[in-house]
């Protein structure tokens, strides 16, 4: 049997709004997942908009959000390599992975929303029958992708993704170009939550996705059970 592939779509943005600060995806986010995929003797390929080194959200290495995962990927220096020479999304195909997994961080709600490339690479693993992935602000992906009909492809579906009273807590509510939870629910999204900070993740069809760093350990156990 040849090994199954997944893509992980990492952000290329970096800037946090007007602020001076900065973003870009949220280590634990990716590196748990990536390790439990690893660990399933999955194939994984990363690719982001611009392509190479993805922006790291500096919030995310301070010591209090950091696990064993992230330990473990800073102790990597092959991985880091890796993250360093993303493929640039444009260049990637559906045809080619059996998933896609997106990790958040807020970079995300700037550059994967409308990307015109990572909505035609969701439409066409849906197409396909094959799963979708994203975990807390990376759920944005999914807002403007359409299905054959031309509908939101979640309207009607069960979908997490980071809370408003957890985007509150962090005091970005007034940063970030729009409220993930509100947008969800506004494309018709059954939009399911728990306790701010608590893991939670949900699968519906093809759409699996969690709603905040807690939960990416989750969702990458809902793919994995799906495609191996």
């Amino acid at each position: 049997m040849t090994a199954k592939k997944i893509l992980m779509v990492l952000t290329s943005h970096a800037d946090l709004g007007n602020t001076g600060e900065k973003t870009g995806f949220w280590v634990e986010e990716f590196a748990a997942p990536y390790y439990a995929f690893i660990d399933a003797g999955i194939e994984v390929t990363l690719a982001s908009p611009l392509g190479g080194q993805p922006p790291i959200d500096p919030k995310s290495e301070l010591d209090d959000f950091q696990t064993p995962a992230t330990i473990k990927y800073y102790a990597d220096k092959a991985t880091q390599d890796v993250v360093a020479s993303t493929h640039v999304l444009a260049d990637v195909n559906a045809e080619d992975y059996d998933a896609v997994f997106y990790p958040g961080g807020h970079g995300p709600l700037w550059d994967l929303t409308d990307n015109n490339d990572s909505i035609k690479l969701i439409e066409n693993f849906l197409a396909a029958n094959k799963p979708v992935a994203a975990v807390c602000h990376a759920t944005a992906a999914l807002l403007n992708v359409k299905d054959a009909t031309g509908a939101y492809a979640i309207k009607g579906k069960a979908v997490s993704g980071f809370t408003n009273t957890e985007e509150d807590a962090v005091q970005l509510t007034d940063i970030v170009p729009f409220l993930l939870e509100d947008e969800l629910i506004k494309r018709g999204g059954d939009y399911q939550k728990v306790a701010d900070w608590n893991a939670f993740s949900v699968q519906d069809g093809l759409f699996i996705t969690g709603q905040n760093p807690a939960s990416s350990v989750l969702v990458a156990q809902k793919l994995l059970s799906t495609i191996v």
